[in-house]
């Protein structure tokens, strides 16, 4: 599925502890209160408009803590901002390192993140004060040590000052945090009130980030007479390239039109940019007659179900899945995407948006895409008698699929993120006994395709860790299917790409193999 989570990460030092004289209000609150009250603001606005957003809550003083977990459920992260607790001194640097750590053990390392870092703007004392992280961070090569940024995978950094800006203390630490949006060097804002510290006042601060970056797209999918109001999830981002000869800014336009359909096996897998899921929303009647608002009144009393709200994309959806066809879509001026089917499991399929980089030429076996045109509009078949010949230039040999991908490992990300799989089956044998050995037997192959046979030894060894590692109450087949899988790993026939590591029947298995 895809995702865009977002990590709040919220000082709980005793200097948020402070109070905030607010003009002709009676209540007393601290700086913690207007933190909570700008972060309750902000997650109202996902639940409206990106209720699919992952969010995470992480609180941090001198250590940190995550409190919530990552989910879709605002209300359990409002619960929680409830009931935080004030620690002891500020160490920004704590916060973070909980950030990268829990962004980069939910997720892959390609996954595009947001870390919104909320503090009063204090820097701390000491040797892990954010002036001596600075001094120090690219002077540090041990791991368990090293500066937690620039972040490992691809991640905005948002700090938001909950402090007046008229405050001394306030205009001197602002280096430092801006001095931590360009370490990062991914992008960011750095956010402080406009006027002095009030309810309003950080609330129009958060305001400001969410118009800014999370800002959703919506706009109209429209085929022949056919059209729907349509959200993208994750919003696309604008296209900016600096090529050999010129400079190319796209950005991707509120009329998505399709202009034609292509079958699977003629468009192959093409290099796309960016995937987004493609939901439908209510269509809004803009006529505001006095005629009409009697029977906006009598529609209103009938409540209908959801799932009973005609929509083209289900019809779209439906049909593209059944054909197994793409619909070739055009998103902006010389910008292309293709719409299909896509499947996150045996019983859910999506409709998503693939973007392919702008030009006339994205699919190159396919061609400019403005001299694609029907068969129909041909008087005779244009290549021939040959009815089973391609369209196309060049028609790829293997069978591709959108539910599968290739083994790719051009960074150690991809490599450590199918490492990681195989461990997460081995961990849940034997419950995850056909999953195990599927990911192994694809982790082996790949490695004796790209001739690194040494991954072989090393992986055997992960196993073997695995095995040692299994609790009192784990079940005796793990440990004999670990043991089982490492020593294949090791024997002569592993390095035959041609033969297969298939499960040790056990007395456990045997009876349901």
């Amino acid at each position: 599925m895809i995702k865009m989570p977002t990590v709040i990460v919220l000082d709980v030092s005793l200097s948020m502890s402070r109070p905030v004289v607010i003009p002709d209000c009676s209540e007393e609150y601290q700086r913690k209160h207007l933190a909570i009250h700008g972060i309750n603001c902000f997650l109202d606005y996902l639940s409206s408009n990106f209720k699919l957003e992952f969010t995470s809550l992480l609180v941090f003083s001198y250590l940190w803590e995550q409190l919530v977990p990552f989910t879709r459920n605002y209300e359990t992260i409002k619960s929680a901002l409830n009931n935080v607790e004030e620690y002891n001194k500020t160490c920004i640097e704590a916060g973070l390192t909980g950030a990268s750590s829990v962004v980069t053990e939910e997720w892959n390392s390609v996954t595009p993140s947001q870390v919104i870092l909320v503090t009063d703007g204090r820097t701390g004392i000491g040797q892990r004060s954010l002036k001596n992280s600075l001094e120090t961070w690219n002077q540090r090569e041990n791991g368990d040590e090293k500066f937690p940024l620039p972040f490992k995978f691809p991640c905005k950094l948002h700090v938001m000052i909950i402090s007046s800006p008229n405050d001394p203390d306030i205009k001197s630490s602002l280096p430092l945090f801006e001095k931590l949006i360009e370490i990062n060097g991914q992008g960011g804002e750095l956010c402080v009130p406009d006027n002095a510290l009030t309810l309003q006042s950080v609330e129009a601060m958060f305001t400001r980030i969410q118009e800014k970056y999370y800002q959703p797209y919506n706009g109209t999918l429209k085929c022949g007479n056919f059209k729907c109001s349509v959200q993208l999830f994750p919003p696309p981002d604008p296209y900016d390239s600096i090529q050999e000869f010129e400079e190319v800014h796209q950005q991707v336009s509120s009329n998505l039109e399709i202009l034609g359909f292509i079958d699977i096996a003629d468009i192959a897998s093409p290099q796309a940019l960016s995937r987004h899921l493609v939901l439908p929303l209510p269509n809004k009647d803009t006529k505001t007659s006095d005629s009409d608002v009697e029977s906006k009144k009598e529609e209103e009393d009938v409540v209908q179900e959801d799932g009973k709200i005609p929509s083209f994309t289900v019809l779209l959806h439906g049909s593209l899945k059944v054909e197994g066809m793409v619909a070739l879509t055009q998103v902006a001026e010389n910008w292309y995407g293709i719409l299909y089917s896509w499947a996150d499991s045996k019983k859910k399929s999506n409709l998503m948006l693939s973007l392919l980089e702008p030009g006339p030429e994205p699919i190159s076996w396919i061609g400019n895409i403005a001299n694609l045109a029907p068969i129909s509009d041909f008087t005779e078949p244009p290549y021939g008698e040959d009815d089973n010949k391609t369209p196309f230039p060049i028609r790829p040999a293997e069978k591709h699929s959108y539910a599968q991908s290739c083994v790719v490992w051009i960074k150690p990300s991809g490599l450590q993120a199918d490492i990681q799989k195989v461990l997460r089956h081995a961990r849940k044998l034997p419950e995850k006994h056909q999953q195990f050995y599927k990911e192994l037997n694809r982790l082996r192959r790949a490695a004796l395709s790209f001739g690194f046979h040494d991954l072989l030894e090393a992986m055997a060894s992960m196993l073997d860790r695995e095995c040692t590692m299994l609790p009192g109450s784990a079940h005796p087949d793990a440990a004999l299917q670990l043991t089982h899988a490492a020593n294949a790993l090791r024997s002569e026939s592993a390095t035959d790409i041609a033969q297969m590591i298939l499960p040790l029947r056990t007395n456990f298995n045997q009876d349901t193999s």
